[in-house]
């Protein structure tokens, strides 16, 4: 941080300094979302803008995820210019996995009114029956090191005992996916029903806004 903010946290005192160094490392490093009663920085409007503006200057944003709680993820425009460039992009095999993790974790319990919210937290694991399809497209060696891949990346999260046929872990939506801004979030639920329903009426209907650039009302 040394250097990049020096002209916002200069004028500050100790205790004001120390407060949102606290709520930029919160936001930003812990991989769970940071809560206003813990932070004072989360709760007083100055120290909330010059937060913003530390993150601005970072390529970052603060993304809410719930009542009174906040991480941080990157900016739209940053977004779309490094994988512009490349970045960020996952190859085809984790793509899929990630896809059919959060279409089974996901898009479908969402669907039947057994999900009320949508921020990517799901009781309902993928499991590796669901997973078996892949392995033996692509074999369970490269199956694995995707999976050790996504949950390095913080993108899945593995829980065990969900599918009692097969042996191994099953996995649930990572905490990284919390740090979508509202606009990435909503193209992952797009891609989702693309993915899931490609010929369904909303999925031509989503095509057809893609295809002339409007963006969602």
């Amino acid at each position: 941080m040394s250097g990049l903010f020096d002209d916002l946290l200069e004028p500050l005192g100790d205790k004001q300094r120390d407060a949102l160094v606290s709520a930029w490392a919160a936001v930003e490093y812990s991989s769970e979302p940071a809560s206003e009663a813990t932070l004072p920085a989360l709760q007083d409007a100055a120290l909330r803008h010059l937060l913003d503006q530390m993150l601005h200057r970072a390529g970052r944003t603060r993304v809410n995820v719930g009542a009174y709680l906040w991480t941080s993820g990157y900016r739209d425009d940053i977004a779309a210019e490094l994988a512009a460039n490349g970045w960020g992009i996952l190859p085809p095999l984790e793509r899929a996995v990630l896809t059919l993790v959060l279409i089974h974790s996901v898009a479908i319990p969402w669907a039947e009114g057994r999900l009320a919210r949508d921020d990517w937290q799901s009781p309902y694991p993928t499991t590796p029956t669901r997973l078996r399809k892949l392995s033996q497209v692509h074999g369970q060696r490269r199956l694995s090191e995707a999976l050790q891949w996504l949950r390095a990346a913080g993108l899945i999260r593995a829980v065990r005992g969900a599918d009692p046929e097969m042996a191994g872990s099953s996995y649930v939506p990572g905490p990284a996916l919390r740090r979508l801004t509202p606009a990435a979030r909503q193209r992952l639920q797009e891609n989702l029903i693309l993915a899931a329903g490609p010929d369904t009426a909303l999925a031509t209907a989503i095509m057809v806004r893609r295809s002339l650039g409007r963006p969602q009302k």
